[in-house]
């Protein structure tokens, strides 16, 4: 397979994954605001602290509110990781390569795209937010459905595949670090009805309340944040993603598990080790951020030695660009 075409369908569902995940991180916030009325300042901002461009948006001069932000996350073309971006750079992957994909993945990503920039959803997005970001986390799944059960699993597929389950792993943790925000400044909340309430937020805007409920029955912190982090059969917890993204990883190389034969193998093989060898107790004695942000510094960095890998160099760090 080409380097280009690699890339192209790598970042093509990684998009599609990252503006799902954008809007799971609005969810967190449309959750709570149901049972936790704020000031705009403190239930907003830590949806910008969490993607790590408050300095972007800042210099914007946007004030912290439920509009400026969705404007933001969600519309803002000026913001490479709004969804209208995400999904437009999406659309422009699958164009360069519309000969790999099906013709119903195309027709769906253009669709979405189409749909996205049409003046309704605006209108939608400011009155009705839950209704409008539920209608993009089932857009985004369609979009996975169709690459599941209309593509080859062959390379192109897990290319598409280690893009899509990385993307995931680091947004999920993000999502946790959404929680280490809320209370940041309110140590004294902690452990009281208002921190459970967030934690069910969390485990709601993950897709994960019923699995977890299933598993642990009551909502307890530091069974949250093991199950989102270390569940083995959760589909976006962290471990889950990071072992599916070895598997494919291995199947394009053809080298036997447990090995490396390069550094991008060497690498995400370390991150599943480090992930088998913590438990919750080691991570809350370290600090949950802080385990949170070195993984996502790991992530970032793994999404750099695959572009390295296996892509094009110069594409890869444009790529990476975007990313950032």
């Amino acid at each position: 397979m080409l380097s280009r075409v690699a890339n192209s369908i790598y970042w093509m569902c990684r998009y599609i994954e990252r503006a799902e995940n954008v809007a799971r991180f609005i969810d967190v916030n449309l959750n709570l605001l149901l049972d936790l009325p704020a000031d705009d300042k403190e239930q907003w901002s830590p949806l910008i602290m969490t993607t790590g461009d408050q300095e972007l948006y800042e210099k914007k001069e946007q004030a912290y509110n439920q509009e400026e932000v969705i404007w933001f996350l969600t519309f803002d073309r000026q913001y490479p990781n709004s969804i209208l971006s995400c999904v437009s750079a999406a659309r422009e992957n699958a164009r360069s390569i519309r000969e790999i994909i099906s013709s119903e993945m195309w027709e769906h990503l253009n669709n979405f795209y189409l749909e996205l920039i049409r003046e309704e959803s605006i209108t939608m997005a400011i009155q009705d937010p839950n209704r409008f970001f539920r209608i993009i986390k089932m857009r985004s799944h369609l979009f996975t459905g169709l690459l599941d059960s209309t593509m080859s699993h062959g390379e192109a597929w897990n290319f598409a595949r280690i893009g899509m389950m990385i993307e995931r792993a680091d947004k999920t943790s993000r999502i946790l670090d959404v929680k280490y925000f809320m209370l940041l400044p309110q140590a004294n909340l902690i452990n009281t009805p208002i921190d459970n309430i967030q934690w069910i937020s969390v485990l709601r805007s993950t897709s994960a309340f019923e699995m977890y409920r299933k598993e642990f029955h009551q909502v307890i912190p530091g069974n949250v944040a093991s199950f989102l982090i270390f569940d083995r059969l959760f589909p976006r917890s962290i471990y889950h993603c990071i072992d599916k993204a070895q598997i494919s990883l291995h199947r394009i190389t053809g080298s036997q598990m447990g090995s490396a034969t390069n550094p991008a193998e060497k690498m995400l093989g370390r991150i599943k080790a480090d992930l088998e060898y913590t438990d919750i107790a080691e991570v809350i004695e370290g600090g949950l951020h802080e385990f949170l942000d070195d993984l996502q510094t790991k992530l970032n960095r793994l999404g750099g030695v695959i572009g390295e890998t296996f892509f094009n160099l110069k594409l890869a760090n444009q790529s990476n660009t975007d990313e950032q």
